[in-house]
């Protein structure tokens, strides 16, 4: 019997609500596949920084380099706004891909046929659907330095610096030609080259990397078109590559394409260690405690982990299907629902998912 050690990090807002299901998922998939998992649940993000003053404590971060995987479900409280940038739970996130070395970030989006009337979008424009973007998540201007506010003058100030070398664009670069080989062989590399010299060595770096794969097919567009083609056109894309803050402006974008942000999982990896797989959406501190919060992105991420992380992929494709089930026979949550869907809670939809399993 496979054995595994999975790091859970619930966090804030909803994370612990949907974590719950996540938890009561796991054990019952790795009951029908033989499998044992431990699942260590450490703190944090913003209840982290009420315990300990960090939002990424030492101990947690030791926890997640000694695991098979983390699953982390979201972080974030507008109520810590006002702390020091260090002390946020944003920063914690940061501190997090550092220490793992998580330079890639995967993000798939899918429509699902039993949702497609979710979406804002006429049918017609996302039907067909399925792209994923590839996201740099250690480099750029979310790391870049020097970076910090200039308050001795009349006028305060802040700069930030967007930075990238050659071989940080070339690992990420590699990571989209592997996943472009296993769907249709095209990329679309984002950037902003006609304004930014950082994006035209992107370009240019990606332009070299990729011309030793004849039979990929590579396409650049910049990232204010790329936006726009999303909404105009999302299935004329396959894999969109691009960098650390483009990235997360496009996945959220992508991901309402869906019909809510709480249907998306993502994948966070590095050349060798443990991922962390967590949902694409914030942690909802609106509806935190209510049980009316949609688990099926964290479950769909538990998912990930599953199949990516710990090669257990029998039982990522039984949830995924579990999932899909319980979707076709009406069963909705609160941010899903229609006139015709029958509207459940956030653990009446797991306990759903898990008769299907």
């Amino acid at each position: 019997m496979n054995k595994y050690k999975i790091v859970l990090l619930a966090g804030d807002g909803i994370g612990p609500e949907i974590s719950d299901v996540s938890k009561k998922v796991l054990k019952k998939l790795s009951k029908k596949h033989n499998f044992d998992i431990e699942i260590i649940e450490k703190l944090f993000g913003g209840i982290a920084y009420e315990k300990y003053r960090n939002p990424a404590p030492d101990e947690t971060l030791d926890q997640c380099k000694k695991s098979d995987a983390v699953l982390l479900a979201c972080v974030g409280d507008i109520k810590y706004d006002s702390l020091a940038r260090e002390f946020r739970p944003e920063s914690g996130l940061l501190k997090l891909r550092s220490a793992l070395n998580l330079f890639a970030n995967i993000r798939p989006v899918k429509i699902r046929k039993s949702l497609i009337d979710a979406s804002t979008l006429k049918k017609e424009i996302v039907e067909n659907v399925d792209l994923i973007v590839v996201r740099e998540l250690i480099g750029g201007i979310y790391f870049g330095k020097p970076r910090g506010h200039i308050s001795n003058t009349e006028i305060p100030k802040a700069f930030n610096t967007m930075v990238y070398d050659s071989a940080e664009i070339e690992r990420i670069t590699e990571i989209a030609i592997k996943i472009a080989h296993q769907r249709n062989k095209k990329i679309c590399s984002v950037d902003k080259s006609n304004v930014l010299e950082v994006s035209q060595l992107w370009r240019d770096t990606v332009l070299k990397s990729t011309s030793k794969h004849k039979n990929l097919s590579l396409s650049n567009m910049y990232v204010d078109n790329a936006a726009m083609q999303l909404i105009r056109d999302p299935s004329q894309f396959d894999v969109i590559l691009t960098s650390n803050l483009f990235g997360d402006i496009l996945s959220d974008l992508a991901a309402m394409l869906t019909g809510s942000i709480g249907m998306l999982p993502s994948a966070s990896l590095n050349n060798n260690g443990p991922g962390v797989f967590e949902p694409v959406h914030g942690s909802a501190p609106d509806i935190a405690g209510k049980n009316i919060a949609n688990p099926i992105a964290m479950l769909l991420s538990a998912s990930m982990m599953l199949k990516i992380g710990l090669n257990e992929e029998e039982a990522a494709e039984s949830l995924e299907n579990a999932v899909d089930k319980v979707l076709s026979k009406g069963y909705r949550t609160a941010d899903l629902a229609n006139s015709f869907s029958e509207v459940l809670s956030c653990s009446e939809i797991g306990e759903k998912i898990i008769e299907e399993i």
